[in-house]
């Protein structure tokens, strides 16, 4: 799949692309499913809210095989890999939950800020695309966007440890209020199946979920290979030091996995 002109524009101006109805129900309906199995393993890489419920599962491609695939999936490389210009690896992964009523507020924040901070990626040649599972609506939690912020650059930030339960270099109040008066604030919605992709510079958070109707979505935080993490600090579950070329698979292979289960339980 490749991206327009137009959209390649759009996503240089805006510093984000929404498509809605990127996958199919089918296919966001067995990541749902599997995203349920993963929030209830006993594993380290399973951030919990300070309630007990599932905040996020890091690197979940690397013990699940559907999350596996969707790490590997034509939808989600080519474009990126078109954007960078360069063959791209796995810098993180992770499988966020938004619980109903229980789904924590993730502060402002500039992704690369972390990046070249803890993990010491040297320029924001990476970036993220977001797979709604759940519907996501202007109720339960959704991604908020500062279009065009990441025009400024990587600003200063602050290391936020007691807000949450993950923690987050994190931009001050003034410095959001600026930007918000500048470019406003977006927060894509849809329903599952839907995928935006942002520039790693741009300004971004997601208020808590107090409505009854959880909020999963996975993402897929690929970098340029030349571009690759310096500094090994946080755990390798969280900052991958794999910096293989990441090939994609076919653009069927999460139905294929649907059909192998259903073969395999018939025989």
């Amino acid at each position: 799949m490749k991206l327009s002109q137009e959209q390649m524009a759009r996503f240089d101006q805006e510093g984000f692309l929404f498509f809605p109805d990127w996958f199919s129900s089918d296919e966001a309906n067995l990541l749902l499913e599997e995203a349920a199995l993963v929030y209830g393993l006993d594993r380290k890489e399973v951030v919990r809210e300070t309630s007990g419920v599932a905040r996020t599962a890091f690197a979940a491609h690397t013990y699940n095989e559907a999350f596996s695939r969707l790490g590997c999936h034509p939808r989600l490389i080519d474009p990126v890999v078109q954007i960078l210009d360069e063959a791209v690896y796995m810098h993180q992964y992770k499988v966020n939950a938004k619980a109903a009523f229980d789904g924590e507020v993730w502060q402002w924040h500039q992704d690369f800020g972390t990046w070249h901070r803890d993990d010491e990626m040297p320029e924001p040649r990476a970036m993220n695309i977001a797979v709604f599972l759940d519907d996501v609506t202007p109720a339960n939690g959704p991604l908020l966007f500062i279009p065009r912020s990441h025009k400024r650059g990587t600003l200063p930030a602050g290391h936020d440890i007691q807000t949450t339960s993950y923690p987050l270099w994190t931009l001050d109040r003034d410095v959001v209020s600026e930007l918000a008066c500048a470019g406003g604030i977006e927060a894509p919605v849809g329903k599952a199946g839907g995928v935006v992709m942002f520039n790693s510079n741009l300004v971004h958070a997601s208020p808590p979920n107090i409505s009854p109707f959880g909020r999963t979505i996975v993402y897929l935080s690929l970098c340029a290979v030349s571009n690759h993490i310096r500094r090994y600090h946080r755990a390798e579950y969280i900052a991958h030091r794999d910096f293989t070329p990441i090939e994609p698979l076919a653009d069927d292979c999460l139905m294929q996995l649907v059909a192998e289960r259903q073969l395999s339980k018939a025989s």
